[in-house]
């Protein structure tokens, strides 16, 4: 019974195994996500690294370390791009220039 026993333990084992490990953040997200989300920009929005590994370990990810880097991985595509931060800020409305006063009547 010892030598079943064993058996079934490495069974349980080998069936656990981590299925995301060695798998690129890209490669994370191809697999997981695209079903639902055409992109990973904007996933993240703004949250906590942390609380967003938390949201994905219990979610989405097979282990905590592929919600890290998986967590990582959105972060990263939602901060902005090189372009737009070499782009000048929207410039404010222009207003109507001074009017020079009325001249004094005189009477």
């Amino acid at each position: 019974m010892g030598l079943a026993a064993a058996g079934v333990l490495t069974a349980t084992v080998a069936a656990a195994q981590n299925l995301d490990a060695g798998k690129s953040p890209a490669k994370l997200f191809a697999d997981g996500c695209t079903t639902c989300h055409r992109s990973p920009r904007g996933l993240a929005k703004g949250r906590f690294s942390l609380t967003l590994s938390w949201f994905l370990k219990d979610h989405y990810a097979t282990s905590s370390d592929s919600a890290k880097v998986l967590a990582a991985y959105l972060e990263s595509v939602d901060e902005p791009s090189p372009s737009a931060l070499a782009k000048p800020a929207k410039k404010p409305a222009r207003s109507a220039p001074p009017r020079p006063p009325k001249p004094a009547q005189s009477q």
